[in-house]
């Protein structure tokens, strides 16, 4: 078997190609994939493809299959869904989810896949890394029925996060962001929507997801006493300041972080990262994150559309990445 494969490679920061790579015939106990679409997330993604990822931050931040190192040249991604073409017989034929970089086929593991149900459509299935994060970070927060919630940051993981928290008894939950475009996505998912300035507060869980201090200041504004912001934003390299006078002490609020590299501490004991990914699989059967989907192109394009999504030139929460059929 002389398989040649095709990948993206950021090349250096801020420019990225596709090159050609030679795939090994997959062994006992591993998969051959055929891709079908990835997903590009924006704001993980556009950070390592800027040269970013601060140097503490390097082995935190490998992916599960990435080549190369940080800055570049890197292959990085994970959110790869495609068909087993070859390899363990109970998988050949069957759609999967795999934490891969953007590429045309792969061999892996036959553990390091995760088959779709058939409810959800694979063009659909690469939200299943960014729903898993809001699965962990409600595992964190912890919300309870008749809570007053917040949603600050209206981008892949914030709209992932109101996403589910509009399935809660009882909940008042508000997207809020300063894009009134993100109203519609809002209106979609199903919750309410606002502006920084007309936000609701007194809430008792503020999540966090704008990456900006202006946005981590106004979650810690719509806190009741003793409430919670969980942070779920990743600020990379920068210098974050934060207004921690005034009230802050007093009204004894809490800021805690969440992040997906580990399983919430709440459900470590009885959860792995099998059973997490498989529960985001599942949460999306549900066609109201199809909004989570902005835009589409094909593989080739990726040198190109790279650029575009890192300098906010094409706005996106996912941009999903379609394969031609190369059989």
């Amino acid at each position: 078997m002389n398989l040649i494969a095709r990948a993206f490679w950021l090349s250096r920061p801020g420019q990225g190609e596709i090159r050609d790579v030679h795939l090994p015939e997959p062994g006992e106990g591993e998969v051959l994939v055929r891709s079908l679409y990835s997903g590009v997330s924006r704001g993980t993604e556009t950070l390592v493809f800027r040269g970013g990822v601060p140097k503490s931050q390097h082995a935190a931040m490998r992916a599960p299959f990435q080549e190369g190192d940080f800055p570049a040249p890197v292959k990085y991604g994970y959110l790869s869904v495609g068909v087993v073409e070859a390899g363990a017989a109970d998988l050949v034929g069957r759609t999967v989810f795999c934490l891969y970089p953007h590429q045309t086929r792969y061999v892996v593991p036959a553990s390091a896949v995760t088959v779709v149900p058939d409810t959800v459509p694979a063009e659909r299935a690469v939200l299943a890394g960014t729903v898993e994060t809001a699965v962990n970070a409600l595992w964190d927060a912890a919300p309870l029925v008749g809570d007053r919630i917040a949603v600050v940051g209206g981008g892949m993981v914030g709209c992932s996060v109101a996403a589910l928290l509009a399935r809660f008894p009882g909940v008042r939950v508000q997207l809020v962001d300063a894009d009134p475009g993100r109203a519609k996505i809002a209106e979609a998912l199903g919750v309410g929507f606002a502006l920084p300035a007309d936000a609701l507060g007194e809430c008792d869980l503020v999540v966090h997801a704008s990456a900006t201090e202006q946005g981590l200041a106004r979650a810690l504004e719509l806190l009741t006493a003793e409430g919670t912001v969980l942070e779920l934003s990743w600020y990379g390299d920068r210098q974050v300041a934060l207004p921690l006078g005034e009230a802050f002490h007093s009204r004894r609020l809490v800021i805690r972080s969440s992040q997906v590299g580990t399983v919430s501490p709440a459900r470590r004991s009885s959860r792995s990262y099998a059973d997490r990914l498989a529960l985001a699989l599942d949460l999306l059967a549900d066609p109201a994150l199809d909004a989570l989907v902005t835009g589409e192109s094909a593989f080739e394009e990726l040198p190109d559309v790279l650029p575009g999504l890192a300098s906010g030139e094409i706005p996106a929460l996912c941009h999903r990445v379609r394969y031609a059929d190369t059989a």
